[in-house]
């Protein structure tokens, strides 16, 4: 494998991302660490959190993807061979959300100590703060870049406008700009990224890491049916994908699988990582038999005609 440079920051990267919103949810403490130990044992060193995770499972509060992989880091040690990117910006605590300075500084110290590390390697906006200049929040980051907290920056959630406005800012103002864009994205979500967004990653040579890459599981091809998706804890999540649009997708994922003697999730995260805007896709698993076979992903190269394949099933209706 070959790093890809993240943006045109200093960070250097292996072509997937494993997504961090598990832990702490559908995989323990326990299997969290034995996941990550496998996925820096593979070779691949980029690992994305954000401290909102996973206040949406029942009892949880936040943060407990950022701790998980702090008490990780401590056990294992090598914090300089992996790069730690987390999130901030959605409400943990009522009051407690956005992208001003005061928020910032008090965000950043909290995500530093339950990962248990001095630097976050890429601190990304989790989402648009519309109510703060955006003058204020690069301001905010190039002091943490200042004061060694952090690496480089990133952007989440962002639209094609509001992302090119704060590039803009950085380069009248001179500060930090966002070297990294995560967007929703992913075969069957092609829509919201293709057209000026991605235009603009290219021409500004923006790193992208896609979430939701296997669409909550249905690009694996473990949900056909509305049968397979019940009782699952992504079930309702893949239920708009459960129609002629999804199954046709499905389809070409099999035929080029059986091609290539592959797995459909390994076609679908090949096809993120041979577009030439998508740095790292982000993808999680919650066993190591599933991170086996995502991470084979990486080796798998599709010529043309299966890319075109692919693009034809999955093209926005």
């Amino acid at each position: 494998m070959e790093k890809r440079q993240l943006g045109r920051s200093s960070l250097y990267v292996y072509p997937i991302t494993f997504g961090g919103n598990v832990f702490g949810w559908t995989a323990d403490e326990a299997m969290s660490f034995k996941l990550l130990d496998a996925f820096v044992a593979a070779g691949f060193n980029f690992i994305d959190s954000a401290d909102a995770y996973s206040r949406w499972h029942p009892g949880n509060k936040g943060g407990e993807s950022e701790t998980i992989i702090g008490n990780w880091l401590k056990a294992r040690g090598g914090r300089d061979k992996v790069i730690i990117a987390t999130k901030l910006g959605i409400e943990i605590i009522p009051g407690r959300s956005g992208l001003s300075r005061k928020y910032m500084m008090q965000a950043v110290e909290d995500s530093l100590r339950r990962l248990q590390t001095d630097y976050i390697d890429l601190y990304q906006s989790h989402r648009d703060d519309p109510q703060t200049p955006i003058e204020e929040t690069l301001s905010a980051y190039a002091d943490l870049i200042k004061q060694g907290k952090v690496r480089a920056i990133g952007a989440s959630n962002f639209s094609a406008g509001r992302l090119a406005d704060s590039l803009r800012i950085s380069a009248e103002k001179g500060l930090p700009r966002y070297e990294s864009l995560q967007p929703h994205y992913s075969l069957v979500e092609r829509a919201e990224f293709e057209g000026s967004l991605e235009d603009l990653c290219l021409k500004e040579k923006i790193g992208v890491i896609s979430y939701y890459s296997l669409a909550s599981g249905f690009l694996t091809g473990k949900y056909r049916s509305v049968a397979d998706a019940e009782g699952r804890i992504r079930g309702g999540r893949v239920a708009k994908y459960l129609n002629n649009y999804g199954f046709g997708v499905l389809a070409a994922l099999d035929d080029v699988a059986k091609r290539y003697n592959a797995k459909p999730v390994q076609v679908a995260l090949a096809w993120l990582i041979a577009r030439p805007s998508v740095t790292a896709p982000i993808a999680s698993a919650t066993n190591l038999d599933q991170l086996a076979e995502l991470l084979k992903s990486a080796e798998l190269k599709l010529d043309a005609a299966a890319i075109r394949q692919i693009d034809t099933a999955s093209k926005p209706r």
